[in-house]
């Protein structure tokens, strides 16, 4: 019975998989929306707001591993076992390369990297694994099957531009990330203000790398499921953003009171 169910599912999606490519899409964007509406009342149970109430426990650097290990493994799948008409066009191919050049960091060297960490409940841990895996789907089948990224006059300008923005909010992440890491030396604990590179304007500086990371992505892709994949992203962590902006600021009294949550010198 269960798998004449998902065989029902396979075939549904695989009968017009452009449109169920645009589907998908299309509930990012809601559940984006939805999830950045729920977070202005609420901080999601990980890292520093880990608590009670969400699942057992998991051991942070793990459970980040296996998190966001499906968008290394399912582009890879997809690229040597499915049909993959545009992977011989060379910006298709340095599309995706940029996605699995994000998540093969984020994957093998990011947890490892995490001095201490905080148990991972499992509910935001399922939820995370769930969205790499069919973002990780969405976004290489996208890129494999049906992007037009063949360089003309006309497109050469928005790739160059939708590159670089990628390169500089990768650059301004892992520069964030470092900072965040060297905070404590080896054997502290507790929080620390951070200061340098972006942090010098705003709290989220990690954050804002990343957002700015997959709007270069959706410049450089042009299409619905990078943009709905960005818009994602903006709505997942900006929030988080403002909430780690507002605990620094009850925190620690000597807060610098002209640094932002997200924006450089706005917000």
């Amino acid at each position: 019975m269960a798998s004449t169910w998902i065989q029902d599912i396979i075939s549904f999606v695989l009968s017009d998989e452009k449109r169920t490519i645009e589907y998908v899409s299309y509930i990012f964007i809601f559940w984006g929306l939805s999830v950045c509406v729920l977070l202005m009342s609420m901080t999601a149970p990980y890292g520093r707001y880990s608590r009670p109430g969400w699942g057992i426990l998991l051991p942070g650097k793990i459970a980040w591993f296996i998190q966001e290990l499906p968008c290394c493994v399912v582009p890879l799948l997809i690229y040597y076992y499915a049909d993959c008409p545009k992977a011989g066009v060379l910006m298709n191919r340095f599309s995706l390369g940029l996605f699995l050049f994000h998540y093969f960091h984020r994957t093998f060297l990011f947890p490892f990297l995490i001095r201490g960490g905080k148990p991972t409940p499992l509910f935001p841990f399922v939820m995370a694994f769930m969205f790499c895996t069919i973002n990780g789907y969405v976004q290489t089948r996208y890129i494999l099957k049906y992007a037009d990224l063949t360089v003309t006059q006309s497109s050469l300008n928005r790739i160059i531009i939708g590159t670089a923005i990628f390169f500089i909010g990768m650059g301004i992440n892992l520069h964030s990330d470092h900072i965040l890491r060297n905070l404590r030396k080896p054997g502290e604990k507790g929080y620390k203000i951070p200061y340098g590179g972006m942090f010098q304007y705003i709290s989220g500086a990690n954050f804002f790398g990343e957002i700015v990371e997959w709007f270069g992505f959706a410049v450089l892709n042009w299409s619905l499921p990078a943009a709905a994949f960005s818009l994602f992203t903006i709505c997942n962590i900006a929030p988080r953003a403002v909430q780690h902006h507002r605990w620094y600021q009850g925190k620690f009294k000597e807060y610098p009171k002209n640094r932002k949550a997200i924006i450089p010198f706005l917000f």
